[in-house]
């Protein structure tokens, strides 16, 4: 599957920016997915994960109840939808996919778990 990551941009601290990631193939829908993120200078981290069904959402602690995590099986498109931005935010956005089955939920905090990865898209939120 190929991903294709968009929507990053430059938006004021306080604002709200949605990210999309296109994947092509026909067999999106049996794939969780993933946004992880890299600053300058720092390791690639995860933000938050959708299983296929999209029934369950992981996020790390530092987005948890500003960033939301969705997707559109029919679209062949997931969506971070990103609010109150800080400038901590600011980093590439990875979106990312795996079809492989886990029922360990840390799994999906793990870049290794991912066999896809999209080629990034740049969000800068300024103070």
């Amino acid at each position: 599957v190929q991903l294709q990551a968009s929507g990053g941009g430059l938006v004021q601290a306080g604002g709200p920016l949605r990210l999309s990631c296109a994947a092509s193939g026909r067999t999106f829908s049996s794939y969780a997915m993933g946004w992880f993120r890299q600053a300058p200078g720092k390791e690639r981290e995860f933000v938050a994960a959708i299983t296929w069904s999209g029934r369950s959402t992981y996020y790390a602690d530092s987005v948890k109840g500003r960033f939301t995590i969705s997707r559109d099986n029919a679209k062949n498109t997931v969506y971070l939808q990103m609010n109150s931005l800080k400038p901590d935010d600011t980093a590439v956005y990875y979106c990312a996919a795996t079809s492989t089955v886990t029922y360990y939920s840390g799994s999906y905090y793990n870049t290794g778990h991912y066999d896809y990865w999209g080629q990034g898209t740049q969000v800068t939120v300024s103070s």
